[in-house]
């Protein structure tokens, strides 16, 4: 992986859940039950029911959240505040990572589909609080998830990102195809590679990933 092909990058975008933990960490399985919870609870559906709504809408939405407001005109910031209330005491504090994410070149921010607060509770959990320029939550988009192009182009707007010098790190291969076609260079780190166009790299290790980066390997 040459470092030259990211020598003219100079802002570094992370994503966060299962991209700046591993997702061994399992947040998403306290999030999903309290997502379903709060479906069955605000529509009056079933469990079942519920549980299908939820996963329909991230499939056909890229979150439940803009599902449920294009769907049903929910308010999404106690839905925001419902869903991320969950336990993060297992999370682990990884200074390996730190240090590979500090010795970056240029700005550095996060960016989820989650909340901010969510976002920074995380990040103190995993030690990586104060290492990021900004941290910004779906909240930031005007509520518009990843993958819509138009979300990143509110975000990058606001920070003022060029992306075209900028470097895009998910765990979702569909939220890297709109900076792929903006001109950032993509890393999807899983597990399990994904072969598509827009996926210029991948990674199972970010923080070695990173060390390659800097040469230290």
């Amino acid at each position: 992986m040459p470092r030259q092909e990211f020598s003219h990058v100079d802002a570094w975008v992370f994503d966060l859940d299962n991209t700046l933990y591993h997702p061994s960490a399992r947040l998403f399985d306290q999030i999903e039950v309290r997502m379903t919870e709060w479906v069955q609870q605000t529509l009056g559906v079933d469990a079942r029911r519920a549980d299908h709504l939820r996963h329909h809408y991230w499939q056909t939405y890229g979150t439940t959240l803009a599902g449920l407001m294009a769907e049903h005109d929910v308010d999404p910031d106690p839905y925001l505040h419902a869903v991320h209330e969950i336990d993060l005491s297992h999370l682990d504090k990884d200074p390996d990572l730190a240090r590979e994410i500090t010795a970056l070149p240029g700005r550095k921010i996060v960016y989820t589909n989650g909340s901010r607060p969510y976002a920074e509770r995380v990040l103190e959990a995993r030690g990586l609080d104060g290492l990021f320029g900004a941290v910004y939550g779906v909240e930031h988009a005007e509520y518009r998830p990843k993958p819509e192009q138009i979300a990143f182009q509110t975000i990058f707007a606001q920070d003022g990102i060029t992306p075209t010098k900028a470097a895009m790190f998910e765990d979702d291969p569909r939220n890297l195809q709109a900076p792929h076609a903006m001109g950032m260079r993509t890393v999807h780190v899983a597990d399990e590679a994904q072969q598509a166009d827009h996926i210029h790299h991948h990674t199972d290790d970010l923080t070695g990933f990173l060390r390659r980066l800097h040469g230290a390997e």
